[in-house]
């Protein structure tokens, strides 16, 4: 088994720590990991990307030209990786960021409306988290139980009482994402 994964949107998204709980997550499970962020100076609201990778096998390089899976948050990401996708791979995109949806045919595209989720939960925070299930639904690469153990390691303690609220965030974006046709 081996995850190469893109994580990119503005900054503010959550795109860095999604990135940073998967990472632990694989690590959680004896796994494989690289976590490779990108962001400028502005990182909030300009535009910030991680590469993830999560394998069973040793990681000959954290740098990547080709994802097996994309999760892109805003146009600017989406024209930028839409192209990186392997063919056969997945791409998975929020409605709300996207004006102009992925048009590629030999990719699986998925749109997850995890914005519009996360202010049904009255929690904008729990944006990321909503995203993070649906890519977990799609490629289990870890448990579940692995990433509330990350969110306990990445969280700083005083947010610890907010770990439940994400896990519930998590199931909701399993139930969420769906293939475009």
């Amino acid at each position: 088994m081996k995850e190469e994964i893109i994580i990119a949107g503005f900054g503010g998204q959550g795109v860095l720590s999604m990135g940073k709980i998967l990472a632990y997550s694989g690590l959680m499970e004896g796994k494989e990991v690289t976590w490779m962020p990108a962001y400028g100076p502005e990182q909030r609201g300009g535009t910030a990307n991680v590469t993830v990778i999560v394998s069973d096998e040793k990681i000959s390089s954290p740098i990547l030209s080709k994802y097996d899976a994309a999760i892109i948050l805003n146009q600017p990401s989406l024209e930028k990786f839409e192209g990186k996708v392997k063919p056969g791979g997945i791409l998975i995109y929020d409605g709300y960021g996207i004006i102009h949806p992925p048009t590629r045919k030999d990719i699986h595209v998925y749109r997850i409306d995890a914005m519009d989720a996360a202010n049904e939960m009255n929690n904008a925070k729990a944006f990321n988290m909503i995203v993070l299930g649906g890519l977990l639904k799609l490629k289990p690469m870890v448990a579940l139980e692995s990433v509330l153990k990350g969110l306990k390691k990445t969280l700083p303690e005083r947010h610890h009482h907010l770990i439940p609220m994400n896990e519930e965030a998590i199931k909701k974006g399993m139930e969420l994402i769906q293939e475009m046709k």
